[in-house]
C-alpha cells in the first residue's frame, strides 16, 4: 500500500547572499510551508497543487518528490499526489523555494517509510531547486537555515556548514514585501559578481559573529547592484532596527527589530506600498507532522 507523509519546514532571511562569492549566511524565521505527499501506484506521474498560489508553476514540487524517489530507486514503482500550503509569498526573496523543497523532500522520505541524515535530506532539496531553476547557487545557506533554524554560515559551493549561531534574544523579523515578484533565475548575476570583494568583507563579519552588521552591509551592497533604492533599509535603521537589508535578490527587505520598536519601523515603511509581514526567529528543525 502506497504511503503518506506530511512535513513542515520554516522560512529564512538573508544575512549574506551567496550569489557573489559562493558563500552565504541566513537566519531561520517562523514563516512556514507544509507539504503533503501521497504516494500512488501510477509510476512516473506526479500531480501537484500549491494551495495558496495555484497559478504558480509546480516544477520544483515535481523535482523534489522525483529526486527522493530516484534516490531510493522507487521512481519506477511510485507516483505521487502532492500539495503544499505556505505563509511565505513566492518570488519575493523570502526563500519560498528552499523552504518548499525541504518540506517536500522530508514528506516524501516519510511517505516511503525511509530515513536520511540531515545533510543528505537538505542536499536532495538543493538538487531539486537547481534542476527546477529556482536558484542560482543552490541556496544551501537558505536551505540549512530553513531546516535547522537559527543562524547558519555556509560554503554553498562545497555544501559545508561553516558556523552556526543561536539567537538568544527575542527578536522580530519584519519583511516589507512589494506587490511585484522577482524570480531568482532571471536575476543579473554579472552585476552581483561585481560586488564580490565587498560582499566577502560582509561575509567575514558574519563568520565572526557580527551577523547584524553583515546583514545590513549585504543588503545595501546587493540593493546597489540590483537597482533597488536602499532608502527603505536606511529608514528602518533610522527607526531603530538592529539591522536591515534586501532579502535574497529582493524585492523584499528585512529588518531585525526588538519588540518595542516594531511599530516605529512599520510606520517608517508605510509610504512604500506593499505589505509588512511579521515573523520571529525560528529555532526549530523541519519536522514530520504525519506518516501513514
Amino acid at each position: 500500500m502506497a504511503g503518506l507523509g506530511e512535513a513542515v519546514a520554516h522560512g529564512a532571511a538573508t544575512i549574506i547572499n551567496a550569489i557573489a562569492t559562493g558563500k552565504g549566511a541566513a537566519i531561520g524565521v517562523d514563516l512556514w510551508t507544509k507539504a503533503r505527499v501521497q504516494l500512488t501506484n501510477d509510476a512516473g506521474t506526479i500531480q501537484c497543487k500549491i494551495i495558496n498560489e495555484p497559478s504558480e508553476g509546480t516544477t520544483l514540487m515535481k523535482e523534489s518528490v522525483l529526486g527522493v524517489l530516484q534516490h531510493f530507486g522507487k521512481d519506477k514503482e511510485f507516483g505521487a499526489y502532492v500539495e503544499t500550503e505556505s505563509s511565505i509569498p513566492i518570488a519575493r526573496g523570502l526563500k519560498s523555494s528552499s523552504v518548499a523543497s525541504n518540506a517536500l523532500v522530508l514528506a516524501t522520505i516519510t511517505a516511503l517509510g525511509k530515513k536520511l541524515n540531515t545533510l543528505t535530506t537538505i542536499g536532495l532539496g538543493v538538487d531539486a531547486a537547481i534542476r527546477a531553476k529556482t536558484t542560482i547557487t543552490g541556496a544551501f545557506d537558505d536551505a540549512c537555515a530553513s531546516f535547522l533554524g537559527n543562524i547558519v554560515v555556509t560554503d554553498n559551493l562545497k555544501r559545508r556548514i561553516l558556523r552556526r549561531f543561536t539567537v538568544e534574544d527575542e527578536l522580530t523579523i519584519l519583511f516589507h514585501v512589494p506587490d511585484v515578484k522577482s524570480y531568482t533565475y532571471t536575476s543579473d548575476v554579472g552585476r552581483m559578481k561585481l560586488i564580490a570583494p565587498q560582499v566577502a568583507v560582509a561575509f567575514r563579519e558574519a563568520s565572526s559573529g557580527n551577523y547584524w552588521t553583515a546583514l545590513t552591509m549585504n543588503g545595501i551592497l546587493y540593493s546597489s547592484a540590483l537597482g533597488y533604492d536602499p532608502k527603505i533599509t536606511l529608514d528602518a535603521i533610522a527607526a531603530g532596527a538592529l539591522a536591515s537589508g534586501l532579502s535574497g535578490k529582493g524585492p523584499a527587505t528585512a529588518a531585525v527589530v526588538s519588540e518595542d520598536i516594531e511599530g516605529r519601523v512599520v510606520d517608517a515603511w508605510r509610504g512604500y506600498g506593499g505589505r509588512v509581514i511579521r515573523a520571529k526567529v525560528n529555532r526549530e528543525r523541519a519536522r514530520v507532522t504525519r506518516r501513514e
